[in-house]
């Protein structure tokens, strides 16, 4: 048989790994500073553009595609071109996609600081931007199954399947959540509104930590872990289990981030059946990698690359304990909005996914630079301190989320809540958030360690650019039918028919949770008091969204007694109708909002936002004197109000053309009724579009919206 010579392209590889570290230390260096301004808020100097609101998607999104994202090309590189043994299909697609991905980050770094933001969780980019992901994608596809349709081995690797997994379902989600009407180059309103929309949201959200830092990773694990061990992987046929039950599971598991909330009562139950379903096929995945290293757990003592790996594993089986767990409506009922959450998402990206991403770099640079790691005793103090970094991280956020939901919800014997002050809880766990940002500070201290010790590695040796391997060319195998796994080694030399097979599995779950809630009438009833916001409300909306505040503010009051005698009436699915994007939030660092309207003078209002803590004594709250001084942008109200009217939100035909004169209107009033409380603030200033957005929070159905709401007239 004729054996071919081609190369291996190790340049990407390097690249993508030069990448990996860089935006790893960059985004964790944000996450530190913004896990300290949550006890010393000043931390943002009173700059616009360095609160915690712009800050916190900064950091994630740092974190998810930066970090994590340039890791997982890291690793598909190099390994798929030895699984299919083949040069990558186009080294110009790979170019593309390679500076096409930075190019994403840095205008995410520089729009969301900006405040150009969707607020939707993980997926705040907006539409420009949404089209370059969806571009850059596209390349990466292409580019990934060239290279597996001129392959050299006729049956796909185990790891294979995950990356078109997180090919094909990454896609779909994107391009369905981020589904939205411009208004300005900057500026979007979501397709989608109130239950509709979180439910699409979720969908996404959950499934981007599914398919974007989890299917990618066990991949890498399937392939590096065995490498990394010399040993193959346990059983070949729990992968087949591992890989179809999770792709076909997780796709339903979405609305349990929405469990007590307005979302009609069947798609959270589905949500939260298949999210407890979820731990048979992850921990199968789980100890399928740990039980590769049978006979190697005396390399692990000395190995540091195993140690990385063996922890990455076991923080990917405990953070998938922990989230089926936590859709437990019992469970959920303490943790939700609370620092629990945030426990549970930490120990998945910094322990399995940072973790992974290390090991596989450690393996990796050695190997395409041809030379021996510079330093293990530094890898080792790396996982060591990374290890300890991310306990002093996790224990004490556990122990403030089981805090915040006990304190949240404990009542006298009387009746009455112990803790009606929000602020009272948030004091309590100040300490924890003190820990905490330690062990952020642990954990990038070990980052910067192992960046240090993977470029001296480099300096060692040179890169071999052009790896020369040998291959004979693929040819047709007769088939075994006796095979007992014939019927999936059928599929698996068969990647047209693998991709569609895949894509059928994960449309399954979204189809039958989605498209009840957009058909079916009922699933969201209508409210006759709920009526669009004026044109003022809307830009004040838009300035709530602008600086963040959805990250620390709720806007969704659950039945429970706790919540009702805290915020007022619990939240109706109806009440968001004309919210696009929705704004129910997901952590509470601050108190619910959603029936803030009429609750507090105006007067108060403006004076929270300038100085916090003079309307709350010992508020976390960040400053915002800038906006008592910048003016609402009223050249885009023609616009937003044409958008929202596309959308389905019934304002009068040509009320575009009349909506600045009701903003003034409206504004002129409340700058009135400032003055006559002794604020000398103008009209224009963008505080008090955003005073009249907080005054309508969830005065509609009790009667108490605005007079001057004449949009709806």
């Amino acid at each position: 048989m004729a054996v071919e010579t081609f190369y291996y392209d190790n340049r990407i590889v390097k690249n993508f790994t030069i990448a990996t570290l860089f935006w790893g230390v960059v985004g964790m260096l944000v996450g530190l500073i913004i896990a300290i301004q949550l006890y010393w808020p000043e931390l943002s100097f009173g700059i616009q553009y360095l609160t915690f609101g712009r800050l916190r998607p900064l950091h994630t999104n740092a974190v998810i595609f930066a970090f994590a994202g340039n890791a997982i090309f890291m690793g598909v590189y190099y390994s798929l071109q030895r699984l299919c043994k083949a040069r990558m299909y186009s080294d110009l697609l790979s170019k593309l996609h390679f500076w096409g991905w930075q190019l994403i980050i840095v205008l995410a770094a520089v729009t969301l600081l900006l405040g150009y933001t969707s607020s939707k969780e993980y997926a705040e980019l907006e539409w420009p931007i949404d089209i370059l992901i969806t571009v850059v994608w596209v390349i990466f596809a292409i580019n990934m199954f060239g290279t597996i349709f001129k392959r050299r081995e006729r049956h796909m690797y185990v790891a294979i399947w995950f990356y078109i997994a997180t090919v094909v379902t990454v896609a779909v989600l994107h391009i369905v959540n981020s589904l939205e009407i411009p208004v300005t180059f900057w500026k979007s309103y979501s397709l989608y509104a109130g239950v509709q929309d979180a439910l699409t949201q979720w969908w996404y959200g959950h499934n981007a930590v599914a398919f974007f830092l989890t299917t990618p990773f066990l991949g890498l694990m399937y392939y590096y872990l065995p490498k990394a061990a010399d040993r193959p992987v346990f059983s070949y046929r729990l992968s087949i289990v591992h890989f179809w039950a999770l792709i076909f599971l997780y796709i339903w598991a979405g609305p349990h981030h929405l469990l007590y909330t307005a979302l009609p009562d069947w798609a959270q139950s589905l949500g939260s059946v298949f999210s407890v379903m979820l731990i048979a096929p992850s921990w199968g995945g789980m100890l399928n990698g740990l039980l590769t290293l049978r006979g190697a757990w005396d390399r692990v003592r000395e190995d540091p690359v195993l140690k990385f790996m063996v922890v990455a594993v076991t923080a990917y089986g405990m953070s998938t304990f922990e989230g089926p767990m936590l859709s437990v409506k019992s469970i959920n009922a303490l943790s939700h909005y609370t620092d629990w959450t945030i426990a549970h998402v930490h120990i998945g990206a910094l322990g399995w996914n940072g973790f992974l991403a290390f090991g596989v770099a450690y393996w990796l640079i050695p190997r395409i630079y041809n030379t021996k790691l510079y330093s293990v005793s530094m890898a080792n103090y790396h996982f060591w301190i990374g290890t300890i970094g991310i306990l002093f991280y996790a224990v004490p956020m556990y122990w403030a989320g089981i805090t915040q939901g006990l304190m949240w919800k404990q009542f006298t014997p009387e009746g009455f809540l112990v803790y009606p002050n929000f602020l009272e809880t948030v004091v309590q766990i100040l300490p924890m958030y003190v820990i905490r940002s330690f062990g952020g500070l642990l954990f990038l201290t070990g980052i910067c360690i192992g960046v240090y010790n993977l470029i001296k590695t480099a300096a060692s040796g040179s890169l071999v650019a052009e790896e020369k391997a040998e291959a004979p060319a693929l040819t047709k195998e007769p088939e075994n039918k006796n095979d007992a796994y014939y019927w999936h080694r059928w599929i698996e030399s068969r990647p047209v028919q693998f991709l569609v097979l895949t894509l059928i599995t994960i449309l399954i779950g979204g189809a039958v949770e989605m498209i009840p809630t957009y058909l079916v009438k009922s699933n969201v009833p209508t409210i006759a008091s709920v009526r669009p916001y004026s044109s003022l409300e809307l830009q004040g909306r838009d300035i709530y969204i602008r600086e963040g505040c959805n990250n620390c503010h709720s806007q969704m009051i659950r039945p429970f007694r706790s919540e009702t005698e805290r915020y007022g009436e619990y939240s109706k699915a109806g009440e968001f109708v004309y919210d696009h994007p929705f704004l129910w939030g997901s952590k509470r660092t601050g108190p619910d909002l959603h029936r803030v309207g009429g609750k507090y003078p105006d007067a108060w209002h403006y004076n929270h936002m300038i100085q916090p803590t003079s309307m709350s004594p010992g508020s976390i709250m960040p400053t915002y004197p800038w906006l008592a001084e910048q003016k609402i942008d009223v050249a885009t109200t023609p616009a937003k109000i044409r958008a929202m009217q596309t959308l389905g939100v019934p304002y009068p035909e040509g009320y575009d053309q009349k909506a600045n004169d009701d903003l003034m209107k409206q504004a002129k009033k409340i700058a009135a009724g400032l003055k006559e409380q002794g604020i000398d603030v103008e009209a224009d200033a963008e505080i008090i579009a955003l005073i009249a957005y907080l005054q309508r929070l969830g005065t509609d159905i009790r009667g108490l919206a605005p007079e001057d709401n004449t949009a709806s007239e």
